[in-house]
């Protein structure tokens, strides 16, 4: 196994956009959405690929990139620009763990840009299963996103997940996800990841029980949670998002517990933000521009979710 590592996780936080303040305004983001596939169903969930799509949501992109188109479009943005001014990050629009092509492509960054730091988000089923090759990208940071404390609440939030070719619902899909969530956030804390546990606050749901959530998260190491508000979506479109109120005291509540990071726009998997531009870059109009690149120098595009 070959790392690189010349940053503490401390150090990587300190210069992540997603886990530090200051750093959030003044360092880019570039999510790169090659990863389709999932191999869970949250109830929120909802996915989409669709060139119009202009809104922010997590889960969505204009197009899926093809890791050669990836590699292109980080070129593009990091034209004259100093590596440690950059995070590339894999978010999606599926599960990044569940999709090879996330392993290539942060590989393929990782030799042309050693210095950039890199990360990506997942559920964390297959975290502590995949950690290895995790490691092996030169990847530096993982966001973790665990909405339950327990199978109990996790039932309300997930329906599905499929592990090792077997698919389980309800009940046993919680209990098996949180069980590989937990397991791999402490070995990627013991390996020297910097780790970020975002929690989505679904009212009447989870609300009550992320208190409960945030001190099995400290038992195991971690020292960041981001409480993002619910956008109803999927099996919970008829549910209501969080008031302010009721965002902030949940804030409030774990912060006794673990530091809390304020600063989350709930990204798309294609964000592309610059600080000197002041504001996103559009994602279907960045995405549109660099399938055009890719097609006049023959690259095949990407696919659709499967």
């Amino acid at each position: 196994m070959t790392t690189t590592k010349v940053l503490t996780a401390q150090g990587v936080a300190q210069r992540h956009p997603c886990f530090d303040a200051g750093a959030h305004f003044r360092v880019g983001r570039v999510h790169l959405p090659v990863a389709p596939r999932c191999n869970i169903s949250c109830r929120f969930c909802e996915r989409r690929v669709c060139a119009n799509v202009a809104a922010r949501h997590p889960g969505w992109t204009a197009r899926v990139l093809s890791p050669p188109e990836a590699l292109d479009l980080v070129r593009s943005v990091m034209d004259s620009r100093d590596e440690r001014g950059l995070v590339i990050g894999v978010a999606g629009p599926g599960d990044p763990l569940a999709n090879p092509e996330t392993f290539e492509t942060l590989a393929a960054v990782h030799r042309e840009y050693p210095r950039v730091l890199k990360c990506l988000s997942t559920n964390g089923l297959l975290l502590a299963d995949m950690l290895p090759d995790i490691l092996d990208t030169g990847l530096s940071a993982i966001t973790v996103t665990v909405n339950a404390p327990d199978e109990r609440v996790g039932e309300h939030v997930y329906s599905s997940v499929r592990y090792r070719g077997v698919t389980y619902r309800s009940r046993d899909a919680a209990r098996i996800l949180i069980e590989n969530q937990l397991r791999g956030i402490a070995n990627a804390i013991a390996a020297g990841l910097a780790v970020k546990v975002n929690t989505v606050l679904v009212p009447g749901v989870n609300d009550r029980h992320l208190a409960r959530l945030a001190h099995r998260l400290r038992a195991l190491g971690v020292r960041l949670m981001n409480i993002m508000p619910l956008l109803p979506a999927g099996q919970m479109r008829g549910l209501r998002a969080p008031t302010c109120e009721e965002l902030q005291q949940a804030r409030l509540d774990c912060e006794t517990v673990i530091p809390q990071f304020r600063e989350c726009e709930q990204c798309r998997a294609d964000e592309i933000h610059l600080p000197e531009r002041g504001q996103p870059i559009a994602p279907p109009a960045a995405i549109q521009a660099q399938s055009q690149v890719s097609r006049r120098a023959g690259v095949p595009a990407g696919h659709s979710p499967g």
